[in-house]
């Protein structure tokens, strides 16, 4: 036994003297370059890094991209972590301190008290990495909204549903292109046609973020009550709608002319029928012959992938194509509720902070330094709000709602949230938004998503305490 014991350090021993050996012959050998030309010679980019000592070999690791991207995330998630939980103390979605955990991290409050750190930290040569891995994450999250999205309830309360939902689409909308026209002149950026800064400004009003607002109907126990029912509904009507409209917005902004934008356009409704009435139910039939949940995930994300690719190609954006592919997932083999168990701890929990981030260090409050800027920013909200709340409140009251549902789908409706932020990018990386209309939209999707839960809250109590006084 004993024997065998000393088989290990003789075999190690014996084969590391031979392996120096062979190096220190090696290092005799003259240099290649010596002996004549390379026929492949080495680019210096491709050069290996020779330190000159540990402290330099150390800072040449800590700049290397891939060491940066590692940093940056962590930071990030350290962030909206402690925000988020801070945001669910106050009584409000964790997607409000997210929002606001970007913002801190960007150049409206950490680049202007240590501009210095948010260098280090957020160079801008680290940026684009940081960009793609926040569009991977929101095209993860597009699948999952499009799969939490119920069809059968839109088709069951249809008629109220569709009603409301596109009254809270058209009214905002109208409102965000008359405001487009006041201020096109003074805030849309050069070379930009009105068209597409009115179209985005109109989409801009009129978003709703339906993932927070399900997570607020949940969070307070509304989902069996009516009005739960009817905001989830309203807004599973307004996203499908929204994303529509945006996808003809976007492929009209980077047309360059009126009929490259109606191509886009045709190629974008064959590919939504293309999906709905072709893709879909060979997905249904496929899923059911599948064997085994690691098959089916493939192929759900063989088709997240393609969807994407086809999209972005068509020119209506990555996110749409991702969006439609999560509608279309069949309910059967409870395949939706494995890719959402799969997907969303990574996307909501990881990826999605990285946008929050990429959105705050685009967001320049800063720049709104002059009392006008902020007269507008004063505009720009009560424009969102008048078309997206009162739009809402006064159509369910027009369907038949009382006056505490209305009001109350009315707050739920307003909340822009993450679907905002969503638009604004968009609308900023095709140049329509100038940083300071950016600045001011952000501001409004974080103060729209604030007000909704002590709306709420005012609401119940206003007429519970009605109600109490009506008794007595």
């Amino acid at each position: 036994m004993q024997k065998k014991h000393l088989l290990y350090p003789l075999i190690i021993g014996a084969f590391g003297l031979m392996t120096w050996f062979i190096i220190s012959r090696g290092e005799q050998l003259p240099s290649p370059s010596a002996t004549g030309p390379l026929l492949h010679p080495v680019p210096p980019a491709a050069a290996p890094y020779v330190g000159s000592g540990i402290f330099t070999d150390l800072l040449h690791h800590l700049q290397h991209p891939l060491s940066m991207l590692l940093l940056q995330i962590i930071v990030i998630l350290c962030a909206t972590r402690a925000f988020g939980y801070l945001a669910r103390r106050a009584g409000q979605p964790a997607v409000v301190g997210e929002i606001i955990a970007g913002i801190v991290l960007g150049p409206s409050l950490l680049g202007l008290l240590a501009p210095g750190v948010m260098d280090a930290l957020f160079p801008k040569s680290s940026l684009p990495p940081l960009q793609f891995l926040s569009q991977i994450g929101l095209a993860f999250f597009m699948f999952i909204v499009g799969m939490e999205l119920d069809i059968s309830k839109i088709r069951q309360k249809a008629h109220d549903a569709v009603m409301i939902s596109h009254a809270s689409i058209v009214i905002p909308f109208f409102l965000g292109v008359c405001l487009a026209y006041f201020t096109f002149t003074q805030f849309a950026p050069p070379n930009v046609g009105f068209l597409s800064f009115a179209l985005f400004m109109g989409i801009a009003m009129s978003v709703t973020a339906f993932p927070v607002l399900a997570r607020i109907v949940q969070e307070r126990n509304l989902t069996g009550t009516p009005l739960g029912a009817m905001a989830i509904t309203c807004a599973a009507a307004d996203d499908i709608t929204a994303w529509c409209i945006l996808a003809i917005v976007v492929a009209i902004a980077k047309a360059g002319g009126l009929a490259s934008a109606l191509v886009t356009i045709a190629l974008a409704g064959i590919f939504v029928a293309g999906m709905l009435l072709v893709v879909r139910p060979w997905l249904q039939r496929r899923m059911r012959t599948l064997n085994g949940n690691k098959t089916k995930v493939a192929l759900g994300f063989f088709v997240l992938l393609i969807a994407g690719y086809i999209a972005e190609v068509i020119g209506i954006h990555l996110l749409f194509g991702a969006f439609l592919a999560g509608v279309i997932m069949p309910a059967e083999a409870n395949i939706k509720q494995v890719l959402q168990d799969k997907l969303e701890d990574v996307s909501v929990v990881i990826l999605l902070p990285v946008f929050f981030a990429f959105t705050g260090l685009r967001t320049q409050i800063g720049l709104l330094n002059e009392g006008h800027l902020w007269g507008v920013f004063g505009v720009i909200m009560l424009v969102a709000v008048a078309g997206k709340f009162a739009g809402s409140a006064f159509t369910a009251r027009l369907m038949g709602q009382s006056w505490e549902q209305s009001l109350s789908i009315g707050a739920l409706m307003n909340t822009r949230g993450l679907m905002e932020l969503v638009v604004l990018n968009i609308g900023y990386d095709l140049g329509i938004l100038t940083p300071q209309v950016f600045a001011m939209l952000v501001l409004m999707a974080l103060a729209t998503t604030f007000m909704t839960g002590p709306l709420l809250d005012y609401f119940g109590w206003y007429f519970h305490g009605r109600k109490a006084r009506a008794m007595s």
